[in-house]
């Protein structure tokens, strides 16, 4: 994929999670975990689409969600995966900087979704927004195969 290396790609296809982290108002950082699956832009670029699922939220509103509230604001983000290995030399992490946007679903991306989470098959993702990441810059450390 372009702008990923294969290892970046497959670690990022392959990963369950990962922490998302945007910029509250006040500056702060604000990371949280994520499902998502790795795709592309329309102008082949590599994106991260992770979905405002039905999961319990603090509110009825998926775009009244404090993550989305700060993308709307500061739409610079990261998303970092990490490999944990009782053997250090195991260990790696892979941190994407990107642009967030709340976009639409798409069947594809809903279908890739359901495809890695199970749990989403009840879930109605084409009825609710989406954060969609295009990456910007990756950084990589240790062993991510």
């Amino acid at each position: 994929m372009a702008g990923l290396s294969r290892e970046q790609s497959a670690a990022l296809s392959e990963a369950r999670t990962a922490v998302l982290t945007t910029v509250a108002n006040d500056g702060r950082p604000r990371p949280v975990p994520i499902c998502y699956v790795l795709g592309v832009t329309e102008d082949g670029r590599p994106a991260i689409f992770s979905p405002i699922d039905d999961k319990p939220k603090a509110g009825d509103d998926p775009r009244a969600l404090a993550r989305i509230r700060d993308i709307q604001e500061h739409p610079e983000v990261g998303v970092l995966i990490d490999r944990w290995s009782e053997d250090w030399g195991q260990l790696g992490w892979l941190r994407v900087d990107g642009m967030a946007a709340i976009v639409e679903p798409t069947s594809p991306v809903v279908d890739a979704l359901r495809a890695k989470y199970p749990q989403y098959a009840g879930h109605r993702l084409e009825e609710r927004p989406m954060i969609r990441i295009v990456v910007d810059r990756v950084r990589a450390w240790g062993s991510l195969a």
